[in-house]
């Protein structure tokens, strides 16, 4: 079986042998080159046609995020993955490279005392990204400009009545292109009489980095939520890495709690994490969404909401830069709809705009 072909690009030596040698251990992955910078990169790219780059951010003579920005103006779909430092510096580059085109990042192991455990950080963060950013042969990637060979059947759910008293709360989860996709959502979306929480999988920093760019990108109000912070209508507000974020009702109304409980799908934050508690906190009066990212995290969630009345759209696979997560609520047919990234914004809009609500502090569904 022909094994998934990667270009490594970093100017430092020593990361692109410990890139080389780790993803070079596994049987289905192949690296067939090294380049030292992004204009390098770029020549080896049109040489060698790997099915995925790794790339560094900051480089000589052409940096990681102009590398991807020439990239997506060639017209080249290839997914890449960044090498991002966890600094302030580093999670605002990388946000500036995935929102140039790249396909996903993997934070540089820091402080953690040998060259081994470092190997084994990068290799668990890595490998899964590769494996599920590059098709199997004879696929099409999602993150293609082509479409989609045969789409997965999905069985979709039967509509939920409209909650009694109309909505009271919208919860989004995402992973793998999630910065981009939650970016574009929230952009096409009106003003909202609910509050918005979300959880997009990223690590402590990058959330408050990718809370604070929104705010100053969008009319929408979005923080990143801190423990006991009641929700406004009309707000949004993100979980910070390493933090899970529940939605519980007391007599303030909809209040955030944050917890360090144990990951979840391997995810802290957790998609289901914030699900299940919107569900237990309002019932049938949750919208849930669930927009691209690898695994599984949201379909359990996706129940809970389903079965206290609510109801969940995802986005479809031809958008998705990975059909992980939606496609598991998909397949387990807890979706409503299954949309086009360009037409849930419409589509949570005729769900929540048009209903009257409910204040916050009046209960339950």
């Amino acid at each position: 079986m022909a094994r998934i072909r990667v270009l490594v690009v970093d100017d430092s030596v020593v990361i692109r042998k410990l890139v080389s040698d780790l993803l070079s251990e596994d049987p289905d992955i192949e690296v067939i080159g090294t380049a030292v910078n992004g204009r390098t990169g770029l020549q080896k790219i049109a040489l060698l046609k790997p099915d995925l780059v790794t790339m560094d951010i900051e480089m000589p003579e052409l940096n990681g995020i102009e590398t991807v920005r020439s990239l997506r103006q060639s017209g080249s779909r290839i997914p890449v993955i960044m090498f991002s430092t966890l600094t302030e510096r580093g999670a605002e580059a990388t946000l500036d490279a995935l929102s140039a085109g790249a396909s996903d990042y993997v934070p540089k192991p820091a402080n953690v005392g040998s060259v081994g455990r470092s190997m084994e950080l990068v290799r668990e963060a890595l490998i899964p990204r590769i494996k599920s950013l590059v098709p199997k042969p004879g696929m099409i990637s999602p993150a293609s400009a082509m479409p989609l060979a045969r789409a997965v059947p999905v069985v979709l759910r039967p509509p939920a009545a409209p909650p009694r008293g109309g909505h009271r709360l919208l919860v989004i989860g995402a992973s793998t292109g999630g910065p981009e996709a939650l970016s574009k959502l929230l952009a096409a979306l009106p003003p909202l009489s609910v509050p918005i929480a979300i959880v997009q999988h990223m690590p402590p920093m990058f959330t408050t980095q990718f809370a604070a760019r929104l705010n100053r990108q969008l009319a929408l109000e979005v923080t990143e939520a801190t423990n006991g912070q009641v929700l406004r209508p009309g707000t949004a507000c993100i979980a910070p890495g390493d933090f899970h974020l529940e939605v519980v009702s007391d007599s303030r109304g909809l209040v955030t709690r944050l917890t360090q409980g144990p990951p979840e799908n391997y995810c802290r934050p957790a998609v289901d994490v914030l699900f299940r508690s919107a569900a237990a906190a309002v019932g049938g009066s949750v919208l849930g969404v669930v927009l691209t990212g690898m695994g599984s995290d949201g379909a359990k969630g996706s129940r809970n909401i389903n079965d206290r009345g609510g109801s969940v759209l995802v986005q479809d696979q031809h958008t998705s830069v990975v059909w992980g997560m939606p496609g598991a609520v998909a397949n387990a047919g807890e979706a409503e709809q299954v949309l086009p990234l360009s037409e849930l914004p419409a589509e949570i809009t005729r769900r929540l705009v048009h209903r009257p609500t409910i204040s916050a502090a009046s209960g339950g569904a």
